[in-house]
């Protein structure tokens, strides 16, 4: 009689040490697994369920303002240091993995409209209403654990003397050239006290000013007068201008396609251009429901932060219509500017009500040191979450959010707006004769004129 046994390799069942995990051999034929999709989709509801469950997006928040913060700027050269300024004329600079102010740079005496770091991270610029722009020596090194009561102050290594009261500054990268922005664009070197030279386009004041990050000779402005405008530092003229509907609050380039910025503008849109191809938006990313103040890009490019006059802060991918993260709390106000961390990982709002908030920014993110057995939970999850996500039960999970009862009521009445406004322009266009009334593109729309 011949007898049929399993044979098997003890080597192969047996974990060389006692923290080793167990070796488990499947069969990963589809065939065999006839109920595989459907554990996958359990699982993918599952993790969403799980995502909203965990999803505590605060952090903190850093306290010492006296009014409400302004502006911010975060040092390309460090993770950890933060460089605020308020509407009382106070600048401070802090230690975010603390959250206390390490030094403080006092002088102006009204409120700070704009901050800028040089790209070696050794030289902070200022300006605001008094007329005047700063500039400051960024310490070379500090920690927040040696930092107590008292706060280190700093004297300004230069004072520039201006006609008019500055909105906005920003610094070339890699070079001691600065330009600010105020009745007209100045463009100063950190060893002359006089602008080496400048732009003017109208009348209008200068709301806000940002350099590419490619190209460091253009620079991008947004204007009172509802325009955009493009400048080369090695021409004598500005390059050109677009002129949209309402105004343009701030403006952000994409460090990974320098070649696309996006503007936040006054009627709660955000309008993403291609700098080459003016004519029309690439794309428009709705959901504020009030005026669009601040903007601020991820460092991978691949999505931006949004602070608005509606108290919230919202977080969109680069290309799609509609943010995928709304933070808000009971006592933020307005917030007047955002910022993504260096790594990406945190996102820094500044509003009102004279607060510095950190926020994740993934609301569910689980911080620390992960273990490479939790990464790889977490990355599956993540990946079978986004094969289903185009299913209904899972796309209802997560893109509920909960919203404030005025921010949902606004959202809600310019939602039926804008509904009575399509069928208004379809109607008309269907008891029109054919050709008599030109379908415009929402990306079209916005856009008054575009001057060269």
């Amino acid at each position: 009689m011949k007898v049929k046994v399993i044979a098997r390799s003890e080597e192969d069942f047996t974990k060389e040490r006692s923290q080793d995990l167990q070796k488990v051999f499947r069969n990963l034929d589809p065939s065999l697994h006839p109920q595989e999709r459907a554990h996958e989709y359990v699982r993918a509801v599952n993790a969403a369920k799980l995502d909203k469950v965990f999803a505590k997006p605060f952090v903190g928040a850093l306290n010492g303002h006296a009014d409400g913060v302004s502006c911010m700027v975060k040092n390309p050269r460090r993770l950890n240091c933060l460089v605020s300024a308020s509407l009382d004329g106070d600048i401070r600079l802090w230690d975010v993995a603390y959250r206390r102010t390490v030094r403080q740079f006092p002088g102006h005496k009204g409120a700070v409209r704009g901050l800028a770091i040089s790209s070696d991270g050794e030289h902070l610029v200022s300006c605001g209403d008094d007329c005047t722009v700063r500039l400051w020596e960024v310490p070379s090194a500090f920690t927040g654990e040696s930092t107590g009561d008292d706060v280190d102050i700093i004297e300004p290594v230069a004072t520039y003397q201006g006609k008019n009261a500055f909105r906005a500054v920003d610094h070339q990268w890699d070079s001691k050239v600065f330009a600010t922005g105020g009745a007209q664009v100045d463009i100063w070197d950190h060893n002359r006290s006089e602008p080496i030279n400048t732009f003017s386009w109208g009348a209008d004041s200068i709301l806000s000013l940002r350099f590419n990050p490619a190209e460091h000779d253009v620079f991008a402005t947004t204007a009172s007068d509802r325009s955009i405008a493009l400048y080369d530092l090695r021409m004598g003229t500005p390059l050109r201008k677009l002129v949209m509907q309402t105004k343009t609050n701030a403006v952000a380039w994409n460090p990974r396609e320098p070649m696309n910025f996006t503007a936040a503008n006054e009627d709660g849109n955000c309008y993403s251009y291609d700098m080459r191809k003016l004519k029309y938006s690439l794309c428009i990313h709705k959901d504020h429901v009030s005026a669009v103040m601040a903007i601020d890009y991820s460092p991978t490019g691949r999505e931006f932060v949004t602070g608005s006059y509606d108290r919230t802060v919202r977080i969109f991918p680069f290309n799609g219509g509609h943010s995928r993260e709304v933070y808000h709390t009971k006592r933020m106000q307005r917030v007047f500017s955002v910022n993504f961390s260096g790594d990406a990982t945190y996102v820094l709002s500044g509003s009102d009500d004279t607060n510095i908030r950190v926020w994740k920014a993934k609301a569910s993110e689980q911080l620390g040191v992960l273990v490479p057995r939790e990464k790889q939970r977490h990355a599956y999850l993540a990946a079978v979450k986004q094969r289903y996500k185009h299913l209904p039960e899972i796309n209802r999970i997560d893109r509920h959010r909960h919203l404030p009862k005025p921010i949902y009521k606004a959202n809600k009445l310019r939602h039926a707006v804008t509904e009575a406004e399509r069928k208004k322009e379809s109607r008309k266009r269907a008891h029109s004769a054919p050709g008599a009334i030109n379908h415009t593109p929402a990306r079209k729309k916005r856009i008054v004129a575009e001057v060269e």
